[in-house]
């Protein structure tokens, strides 16, 4: 069949591919575009709005075909969401390597890229859409967690809030796809309110469905009514109310409303995605593909005004971040001169787990057992009894996160710990404890593997922002480690021009070849955040470096 169609992964411990390295890259392609997982799967769009993880049904159709073809000692290399050959490497090489969105420089803009999407020549990779290791909400669940832990930190220093956490304070945001999706669950588990504006009434039915928002509004009245009740008796509550931000975020700064913390996770980083004011949501597609050009500049003007209202909150006093989006960079060029005057989430809550080589550590189940990952779990638990924040997380994770699709789990890990996890779950496949192989994998906003100075590079302490050739050593060392397949995508959460960064998903399979794999891809690319932020004169990153023995040539003393 050629074409839209329902896809959904295999389960169970019976192969169709020739390995479990190529199974596993055929189960996650096809988990990334289950129902359940993507947001737009008949278009092959995994979220973002624009993230896909094929170019076309054609080009789908010939991957699953290769890969379930795909010798040991083969590679598969896919340009832009198209196979387009197959080489003889070994068995230590990547059975996949991925580049998305990849522009030469004068190029990179959305422009251009969408001249060339048209032309059936590119396709947009998002993070780990085109990397087919996204695991639905729940991978960006922990990340946007720690932040806002992180926030409940730093407002309690100023006599804020309730014991470290959000209790007793009001969050304010837009934006419930598959990344913005998390904010309110990440809230309530800090034990904060939110109040989650969209324009789409689906993506608020879809949260409350999956468990991650609690109840929707009738009106942003009724919102703020609800969010004050909830704050005033320390009652963690979700809200979801549908609208514009560009409209709502400035009326509730009109009302005086008592908001503590306000960010976004609107689809801003491409303005084709974010709805300008005076645009039904019903006609936004047909007017976004007839003008594009129009449609872009009234986006940016509207994005204008929710930034403006952002600044204005953070001049009442509240916490306002950027969670990463752009919006502050199309804000800019829109003409709002104080776009940037709040910072972005990573230099002001992240970097420090960064120097540490910490980031998001995912992993899924490709037997489909739900058993599977409560095993994991455990095993986490027994291997770092100490870390207090990862029980709890992983607890919680437990009571109160949805699977969508093939089930999975993400966490927080650092170097000298991912790969004991790693090795762990391979003498668990190896053993039976586990039904079937996993993959581990990671988001493409990790410590070493990105370079976007809107986001995870913004502010760095050396001034090297820009410099893309972290990403570009990440993707090669993990090649080099023996990762099961990488990839290497331009633009990503951001947007064209903005931003480079790789990703690697690596098998545990049970056998003797996966752990040594494991040891050295899993040892490896959280190294590169460590030796990331060495280079950029962090002292938590020397400090890391001389406890746990990472070798940095430029330290070491000279013949």
């Amino acid at each position: 069949m050629t074409g839209p169609r329902p896809v959904r992964a295999p389960r169970g411990a019976e192969l169709s591919a020739r390995g479990w390295q190529q199974e596993a890259a055929l189960r996650m392609l096809q988990n990334n575009l289950d129902p359940e997982v993507a947001e737009h799967p008949d278009k092959l769009v995994v979220y973002g709005g624009t993230g896909k993880a094929a170019r076309d049904w054609r080009s789908f159709d010939a991957m699953v075909r290769t890969l379930r073809t795909l010798k040991q000692d083969e590679t598969m290399l896919v340009q832009s969401g198209r196979p387009v050959g197959v080489m003889q490497t070994h068995e230590w090489a990547p059975r996949v390597l991925i580049a998305n969105s990849n522009l030469v420089g004068d190029w990179a803009n959305w422009e251009e890229f969408r001249r060339l999407e048209a032309l059936g020549l590119t396709m947009y990779g998002q993070m780990t859409a085109g990397s087919w290791i996204y695991i639905g909400t729940q991978g960006i669940l922990q990340g946007t967690y720690e932040t806002f832990a992180a926030v409940a930190a730093k407002l309690h220093s100023m006599g804020k809030g309730v014991g470290g956490t959000l209790a007793g304070t009001i969050t304010l945001t837009a934006g419930l796809g598959g990344m913005g999706g998390a904010q309110p669950l990440a809230v309530t588990m800090n034990d904060g309110v939110a109040i989650c504006v969209d324009c789409d009434p689906r993506a608020i039915e879809r949260r409350i469905d999956h468990r991650y928002l609690d109840v929707r509004a009738d009106s942003l009245d009724h919102a703020l009514q609800l969010a004050t009740e909830a704050r005033d008796a320390r009652r963690p509550l979700s809200i979801g109310v549908l609208g514009n931000a560009a409209e709502l975020v400035p009326q509730l700064l009109a009302m005086n409303a008592p908001i503590d913390i306000v960010t976004d996770q609107t689809s801003a980083h491409d303005p084709l995605s974010y709805l300008p004011v005076g645009v039904d949501f019903d006609e936004m597609a047909s007017y976004a593909a007839e003008k594009p050009a129009d449609f872009t500049q009234r986006a940016r003007e509207s994005m204008a005004r929710h930034v403006e209202a952002m600044v204005g909150f953070m001049d009442a006093g509240a916490e306002v971040f950027d969670y990463g989006n752009s919006i502050r960079g199309e804000a800019k060029l829109a003409g709002f001169e104080r776009a940037f005057a709040f910072p972005g989430f990573v230099p002001a809550y992240i970097r420090p787990l960064f120097c540490e080589g910490k980031g998001p550590f995912r992993w899924a189940a490709l037997s489909g057992d739900p058993k599977d990952i409560a095993a994991t779990d455990k095993a986490i638990l027994d291997l770092f009894p100490e870390n207090e924040s990862l029980a709890r997380w992983i607890k919680m994770a437990e009571e109160r996160v949805h699977f969508q699709g093939l089930p999975a789990r993400i966490c927080w890990l650092g170097y000298g710990e991912r790969d004991k996890a790693g090795e762990r779950f391979n003498e668990m496949v190896a053993d039976g404890t586990l039904a079937a192989p996993l993959a581990i994998g990671r988001d493409h906003l990790d410590c070493g593997s990105v370079a976007s100075p809107y986001r995870e590079t913004e502010a760095m302490l050396d001034g090297s922002d820009a410099i893309a050739d972290w990403p570009l050593l990440n993707a090669m060392v993990n090649v080099a480690s023996g990762a099961s397949w990488v990839s290497i995508h331009h633009g990503g959460g951001v947007g064209m021009g903005r931003s480079i960064h790789a990703g690697q998903v690596t098998v545990a399979d049970g056998t003797a070849l996966a752990g040594e794999k494991i040891r050295r891809v899993l040892t490896n690319d959280p190294g590169m955040g460590v030796i990331r932020h060495v280079d950029a004169g962090y002292d938590r990153a020397d400090e890391v470096a001389d406890e746990r023995d990472v070798r940095i040539p430029m330290r070491e003393a000279g013949e």
